[in-house]
């Protein structure tokens, strides 16, 4: 885990639906929310060009972020964030606190290597299908990665790799698989193109046209 990000807030008082649509017209700010830990949660503003600037970076999503409220630092995670169906705009934030050595739910991005050279689409043809982008894990803060790499090398055509495939960091737990074997879903497959015709299938096609 590199150093914490740092994102400036302001304590809001005016809340409801009302408040917060004039917060974002007219103070150009997001409403938004920290709660969790031993404190009750705080109602906060954020000016919405920095918090987008922060959310171009994928590691703002799964880092520990340095909450700067009125000049007092706390730290947190991105628990929840809502968007404008329609424009890039962020309606509202969730913060949850994080605190040391008490483990936490949090979404990490995975990371895909080598697709370009799996077996399934270097010698099969095939194409390299995500079902999963990130994954839900429990961890301390002090362990928390930024992303986890998925290696799909050896993944052959007509494979997935599921969730037990991965080979977790240190410390990293997956929520998923906590619940028993029936979670343990497929998050990356390699699969046939469209108009890609099987082997068994040209074989028959071969057959016919020679019978004719």
């Amino acid at each position: 885990m590199s150093d914490a990000f740092t994102l400036n807030a302001e304590k809001r008082d005016l809340e409801g639906k009302g408040a917060s649509r004039r917060l974002r017209r007219l103070a150009e700010k997001v409403p938004a929310v920290i709660y969790g830990g031993k404190s009750k949660p705080q109602s906060i503003q954020i000016a919405h060009k920095e918090l987008v600037r922060h959310l171009e970076n994928e590691a703002f999503y799964s880092h520990i972020i340095s909450l700067v409220v009125d000049g007092k630092a706390e730290d947190v995670i991105l628990k929840d964030l809502q968007r404008h169906p329609a424009k890039p705009v962020v309606l509202h934030a969730d913060f949850q606190r994080v605190v040391r050595g008490q483990k936490m739910h949090v979404r990490v991005p995975l990371h895909f290597i080598n697709e370009a050279t799996a077996k399934g689409v270097k010698q099969g043809g095939g194409i390299v299908s995500h079902l999963m982008t990130d994954l839900e894990i429990n961890v301390l803060p002090k362990d928390l990665p930024e992303f986890i790499e998925v290696d799909v090398a050896e993944l052959g055509l007509g494979e997935s790799l599921h969730i037990s495939d991965i080979k977790l960091p240190k410390g990293v737990e997956s929520i998923a698989l906590s619940h028993g074997a029936d979670h343990d879903l497929p998050i990356v497959s390699i699969i046939k193109p469209r108009g890609m015709v099987s082997d068994d299938t040209a074989a028959e096609d071969d057959e016919a046209a020679d019978a004719e």
